[in-house]
């Protein structure tokens, strides 16, 4: 049967493939648009993603461009991408096929405007001050005479020259310089660094630690002064061991340093007329302070000395103190003549009345009394201690005959009392043998317990399956209950268990006792 269908139209465009359209689109958008400058929002910005490139997206009130910046050119922008930042972006534009999209490839960044440079600095501020960079109480005064200052600064323009003449004519100090770039794309990295080596020199060391550091720059545009504003020179200045005072730009210029260091300076000369003070003022104080403290000295020794003149007139003269014991003294010398004699004669009177006493006969018999007295005695005391020795050997004798009859008694005493308690022992062990179940195991019967060792009395205490032990005159066996009427189960083989010997008196009375075997 022949085809009826209508034939489909014939047409001349050709046939294009899905990859040949989406190349001949990318020829015809990048010859069309080679190279644009774009104004606008970054938005979408969340960091380098983990191959190095940057993605985000580029707006404004109506519409939205997606942009990358490859690992290559990113660490060249002069200005880092960040969210919010308004911003002129230099690239071409191209289209992505796998999205079926189009997107700009950025190869530079640029501010769109001083007004995108504050409201960045102004976004960065307060993120900062959110953390507490900023915090007055975090601000340190720095020394009044330090001994080395640091310089952050550029070797080779004029604000090292002014600090240095500065210090020069205030008070010569040591002075330490960490060059550096002060505007560029590696300014802050720079300044950063600077800050971070100065703190991590330590104390003592071959190169002195400053007591303060000056960070310090000319004036500028902006621009040029964005370098100081950056997120890791202020993170720097905040976290500084040593007192830092940020000189960045003349009066009216402003960067976020100047709110984390410890002093702000309108301009670098004014940084060193802080850091230390006026060698001829402090001379002249120093000796203006002395000669009033020499002045004072004087007032008060001129001041102490009319006080002791007023005291030392209100104390009598010394006659008048020593007027009544100069008389007493010579009254005692008008009477110490006769008060002499009369001690002398007292004495000379005592002297006669003992004498009469100690004549020679007077004392030789005495001493013939005392030995004699002494005689007796020692003859009573020779008697007295031959007595006491007859006496204590008597004593001593008898103790000993009693001693002996008591030894003779006690022997025969252990030996009654050994046999008694032995007769009595063997008595109780032949009741306790007729007692025991011992007997009863003997003539046949057995003992069944269950698996904790406790006795069954009765069949219907025992359950299919349970562990029993059964105890027989000469020993134990394991066994286990398969029910009423049902024939055990063979047993295994184990190796037989070895009969417990029942202890009994009669083993124990075989051991030696305190009465003999």
């Amino acid at each position: 049967m022949p085809d009826l269908a209508p034939e489909s139209p014939v047409s001349n465009a050709p046939d294009w493939s899905v990859s040949e359209l989406s190349g001949a689109l990318k020829r015809t958008v990048e010859d069309a648009f080679g190279h644009v400058r774009v104004r606008g929002e970054i938005s979408g910005y969340r960091g380098p993603h983990s191959s190095g490139h940057a993605y985000f997206s580029l707006k404004d009130s109506s519409a939205r461009l997606d942009a990358v910046v490859w690992k290559g050119n990113l660490g060249r922008l002069k200005i880092r991408p960040e969210e919010g930042l308004e911003v002129v972006a230099i690239g071409r534009i191209t289209t992505f096929p796998g999205k079926s999209s189009y997107q700009i490839v950025i190869e530079q960044l640029e501010f769109a405007g001083a007004g995108a440079i504050m409201a960045m600095l102004e976004e960065r501020k307060r993120r900062l001050a959110a953390e507490g960079l900023f915090d007055g109480a975090r601000k340190r005064r720095p020394p009044f005479l330090p001994r080395v200052i640091g310089v952050v600064t550029s070797p080779t323009g004029a604000v090292i020259r002014d600090i240095l003449h500065r210090l020069a004519d205030r008070f010569p100090r040591h002075v330490l310089v960490w060059p550096v770039r002060v505007q560029g794309d590696t300014s802050g990295a720079e300044v950063a660094a600077a800050i971070r080596g100065f703190n991590a020199l330590p104390a003592g060391g071959p190169i002195p630690r400053p007591d303060v550091l000056i960070v310090a720059r000319g004036g500028g545009s902006l621009e040029d002064l964005l370098g100081f504003s950056e997120e890791i020179v202020v993170r720097a200045a905040a976290e500084s061991g040593i007192p830092l005072i940020s000189a960045v730009g003349h009066e009216t210029d402003v960067t976020l340093i100047d709110f984390a260091a410890d002093v702000r300076a309108p301009t670098p000369t004014a940084a060193a007329e802080m850091a230390v003070p006026v060698r001829g003022e402090l001379i002249a104080e120093v000796g203006s302070l002395h000669a009033r403290l020499g002045g004072a000295l004087t007032r008060a020794t001129e001041r102490r000395r009319t006080d002791l003149r007023a005291l030392g007139r209100l104390l009598p003269s010394a006659d008048a103190l020593l007027a009544v014991p100069r008389q007493r003294l010579d009254v005692a010398a008008q009477r110490l003549p006769r008060a002499l004699k009369a001690n002398a004669s007292a004495h000379r009177l005592a002297l006669t009345r003992i004498e009469g006493r100690l004549a020679p006969d007077r004392l030789t018999g005495l001493i013939e009394r005392r030995r004699e007295r002494f005689d007796l005695f020692a003859g009573r005391l020779a008697s007295a201690l031959r007595m006491n020795a007859g006496a204590h050997r008597e004593r001593i004798e008898r103790a000993r005959e009693r001693l002996g009859s008591l030894h003779g008694r006690l022997l025969p005493s252990l030996r009654r009392a050994s046999e008694e308690r032995r007769r009595r022992l063997r008595s109780v062990e032949q009741l306790m043998q007729a007692l025991s179940y011992k007997g009863v195991l003997a003539r046949g019967y057995a003992l069944v317990r269950d698996a904790s060792g406790e006795p069954l009395h009765a069949a219907r205490d025992v359950a299919a399956g349970q562990g029993l032990e059964i105890e027989f005159h000469d020993g134990r066996v394991a066994a286990v209950a398969v029910g009423e009427g049902t024939p055990p189960p063979p047993a295994p083989k184990s190796p037989a268990r070895p009969a417990r010997k029942a202890k009994t008196l009669s083993d124990d009375a075989a051991q030696p006792t305190l009465f003999g075997s």
